[in-house]
């Protein structure tokens, strides 16, 4: 596929466990160019697009828009949690021997989304996904720090979001995993100003409200402050890069 890039500007990522740093602008495997300011930034987004390679996207065959725990009118998503601790890896989230799944295929997407966070150890006693089920009653994923470490695995944003995961929140993330969660619409990475992997447990109800950057914690009556996601949104609302390449008219439309 051609080599292009595509920068965020996010305040706290960590590619390993090591002291966290300030992210800098990371590349990734897509045809588009794309350059998200920060907020602090006051120069205005900067876009460029190429039509020189289309790939199906998963989002492209399954709309984000059938996920329940989304109200896309209003950007909330709500349903139960499942609390996951630090270093979070894509391994964890999935395992290498199912990338040969072809997430542009609906049922191999289905089936992909299946798998997600299987690699998780025997210290998880409950089960991400029932058995025999091929989707999550967790609409919602909260980590601790360096979610999403590992491989640069495009599948494992896709594999949570194809098993109907709406959100992550996590202390940090991975570069890679935060920037394949923008590329492909699936999943909105959300971070935390604290650590909510020990405030909440795996069950309980929450509700994310995106217009309010908070998390309200219905079973214990908490509420939370995240952090901005930014010009991110879009592009994840939109359904990943090409959808909103398309939507927003720098390359044609299927139509």
């Amino acid at each position: 596929m051609a080599a292009s890039s595509i920068s965020f500007y996010p305040k706290t990522f960590t590619s390993s466990p090591t002291p966290k740093t300030q992210a800098k602008p990371f590349i990734n495997h897509f045809s588009n160019s794309l350059r998200f300011p920060t907020a602090a930034s006051t120069s205005p987004a900067i876009f460029t697009a190429s039509t020189t390679s289309k790939v199906p996207r998963a989002s492209s065959v399954i709309s984000r828009g059938t996920n329940e725990a989304v109200n896309a009118s209003t950007n909330t998503f709500h349903g139960l949690c499942y609390v996951v601790g630090d270093n979070i890896d894509t391994d964890q989230i999935i395992p290498a021997e199912y990338l040969t799944l072809v997430p542009s295929k609906p049922e191999e997407y289905e089936k992909l989304g299946s798998y997600a966070l299987i690699g998780l150890p025997s210290t998880y006693i409950t089960r991400f996904i029932d058995e025999n089920e091929t989707k999550t009653k967790y609409k919602i994923v909260i980590g601790g720090d360096n979610f999403g470490c590992g491989s640069s695995r495009e599948h494992a944003p896709v594999a949570l979001g194809a098993a109907g995961v709406a959100a992550v929140v996590a202390e940090s993330y991975a570069r890679i995993f935060f920037r394949n969660s923008v590329a492909t619409g699936e999943i909105y990475p959300l971070e935390s100003e604290g650590r909510l992997c020990e405030e909440c447990s795996t069950g309980d109800l929450v509700t994310i409200e995106m217009a309010e950057s908070r998390l309200i914690n219905h079973t214990t009556g908490k509420e939370y402050k995240l952090k901005p996601i930014g010009d991110a949104g879009p592009v994840i609302e939109a359904g990943g890069i090409f959808a909103y390449a398309r939507k927003t008219g720098m390359i044609p439309s299927h139509n």
